[in-house]
């Protein structure tokens, strides 16, 4: 049946439309369609990470070849580091593997852009091969062990300052390549010492 797909941010705008009426009965025939009509959406997808929602509910990737209904489909991009693990979030690369993999030769066509009335004529699907034995992990979280978040560097010396008689309290000595904030105004934090030392000189009595 009919329906439209919807696409929002950053995939709306390597696409250059936000909306198309498409023949499609299942989330993958709707990816299928994504794949035959944009040149390099599957390299630009692969790394990254969406939420698919049929409606209000949001699909996982054992329903991509599940009648969906007749609600509109959206495709919206997950900013990776928002934290918390929640709701259904795929893989753009286990997306794509997991749609391709169960067609022999499908043909998504497009009746209309939105507004523009453009048309596209899908291209046969041929076999493709899924993207190894990782393809189909889609997360709820696992995404998070394949691709960890790198870890910000400690911006603090790696001398432990409590064996040192020149300063007291909580380390406030920075190591080589620390921002140095301007501070304006009564602030109450910890400085940000560049550089310290301490030099004796003999003095006569």
């Amino acid at each position: 049946m009919l329906r439209k797909i919807k696409l929002y941010g950053e995939l709306a705008n390597f696409v250059g439309h936000n909306e198309f009426v498409v023949k499609a009965d299942t989330l993958g025939h709707a990816v299928s369609f994504l794949v035959n009509n944009f040149e390099g959406i599957e390299k630009y997808m692969n790394p990254k990470y969406y939420q698919v929602k049929v409606g209000d509910y949001a699909i996982n990737e054992e329903e991509i070849h599940h009648p969906i209904g007749q609600q509109d489909i959206h495709f919206v991009p997950v900013i990776q580091g928002a934290g918390g693990n929640t709701g259904k979030i795929l893989l753009g690369g286990a997306l794509i593997a997991v749609s391709m993999g169960a067609f022999g030769a499908f043909g998504a066509k497009a009746i209309s852009f939105g507004a523009s009335g453009t048309g596209f004529a899908g291209a046969s699907l041929g076999a493709k091969a899924a993207f190894g034995i990782g393809a189909g992990l889609a997360l709820s979280g696992v995404s998070d062990m394949l691709f960890p978040l790198p870890k910000m560097p400690e911006f603090k010396s790696e001398q432990d300052p409590r064996i040192s008689f020149g300063f007291s309290g909580t380390s406030n000595t920075s190591r080589a390549g620390t921002p140095v904030p301007i501070c304006y105004g009564e602030i109450i934090t910890g400085s940000v010492v560049i550089s310290g030392a301490v030099d004796t000189q003999q003095v006569q009595a």
